[in-house]
């Protein structure tokens, strides 16, 4: 934990631009990290950034930041920061963390990594640019720090469930299923760039090809807007955040379902949707191999199924393993075995891996060009649907 008598060169300032729904997670995780794991680094909350500055230091107040900045570049041009986090819509993703990195800040950013891939692309260039000099990049796939996965990607490299043969991924939401839900930014392309698809279902691509070591070579999609337009923001008052009054379009997906193939022989398929009614926050996910298989499911995200394809029949089954032993990924700096940890842990986790890395002076991961494939794969599901869904290559980085 960073005090005022830790020394400057034993600090890791951190500022970090955004506070709503990611500000308050990820502040939540830099006030952590460094109570529960011993870290070579000591995160310090130097400031947060935030257009209305009102608001601004009401949340640094709420959420535990030194200062406020209402501009982004001068957060980026502080000598007390030295991670820069992004925690904004997708659209401004490119602009600050280009900006961060040549600026020699490190960055975390959260996912998706933009909202195009011209924009991912140059996003991976500059933190390739950027590693020749020791500044470090992340993306902020958060579901790789849930022990449980990060246990089955080990299992799946040891070879307890053979040859992956099939996987299969869903993550349920049902947020949007009233009509009359307003037409926030992520409803909105330019601002979302995609809406299940880059919002939930990059999740779940970058989530099985972690734990199968594989990634995506081509798909076959299909996407749906059920609601095409919504009251704008304000509109039931008679007046919009914007100014105006009445509807505005929906310019993004509801929901998104596509199959594909991965380079190591694998099929699978994926549903990301916002109209699951009734499913808050559900992600699920198989492997299947040619010894055994694997399943995760997020609302017991404490817990791995495992079945071992190699025992006797007649007593064979799935295994319900409990992942909160200390010798499990993360839990030697938590609670006794038993003692269930939470969706917001996962992004201690996030934190821990990133300040361990910039300390050792490797990159850690996903890394941007992580992200990028990932935006690729989310490219050839949009290409695919939009050509009524005939099949599509996913790009190469």
């Amino acid at each position: 934990m960073s005090t005022p008598d830790t020394p400057a060169s034993a600090q890791l300032g951190v500022g970090m631009v955004g506070y709503a729904f990611m500000g308050a997670a990820h502040s939540q995780a830099w006030r952590t990290a460094g109570r529960v794991f011993d870290l070579p680094l000591n995160p310090r909350m130097a400031v947060l950034c935030g257009r209305n500055r009102e608001a601004a230091a009401a949340a640094a107040d709420r959420l535990g930041w030194a200062s406020v900045e209402t501009d982004w570049k001068a957060v980026v041009q502080r000598d007390d920061v030295q991670v820069v986090d992004i925690c904004t819509p997708g659209s401004s993703h490119a602009e600050i963390a280009t900006a961060a990195l040549a600026a020699g800040k490190h960055v975390l950013c959260e996912k998706p990594l933009a909202n195009t891939v011209a924009e991912a692309r140059a996003m991976a260039a500059a933190a390739r640019e950027a590693r020749a000099a020791g500044v470090r990049s992340m993306v902020g796939f958060n579901y790789r720090r849930v022990p449980a996965v990060t246990f089955a990607r080990q299992l799946v490299a040891a070879g307890k469930i053979g040859t992956v043969r099939q996987v299969r991924a869903q993550y349920l939401q049902d947020w949007i299923v009233d009509p009359e839900f307003p037409l926030v930014w992520r409803l909105v392309a330019d601002e979302a760039g995609s809406g299940a698809l880059g919002d939930i279902g990059a999740h779940i691509v970058d989530l099985t090809q972690y734990v199968t070591g594989q990634r995506l070579t081509g798909v076959n999609a299909l996407l749906e807007t059920f609601v095409k337009q919504r009251p704008l923001p304000g509109a039931s008052s008679g007046l919009s955040a914007s100014g105006g009054t009445g509807m505005g379009e929906v310019t993004v997906d509801d929901a998104a379902l596509f199959f594909g193939r991965l380079d190591g022989g694998a099929i699978a398929t994926y549903e990301a949707t916002r109209f699951a009614t009734g499913r808050k926050n559900c992600i699920r996910v198989e492997i299947n191999g040619s010894t055994g298989s694997l399943a995760f499911d997020l609302e017991r995200l404490n817990e791995l199924e495992y079945l071992d394809g190699t025992e006797d029949p007649e007593l064979q089954g799935f295994r319900r393993v409990v992942v909160t032993e200390p010798s499990h990924p993360y839990l030697d700096g938590w609670y006794p075995p038993g003692h269930m940890l939470g969706w917001g842990d996962t992004f201690v986790h996030e934190v821990k891996d990133l300040v361990d890395a910039v300390a050792a002076g490797h990159d850690p991961l996903p890394s941007f060009d992580d992200g990028l494939q990932v935006q690729l794969v989310l490219d050839a599901v949009q290409r695919s649907a939009a050509d009524r869904g005939c099949w599509t290559e996913v790009e190469e980085l």
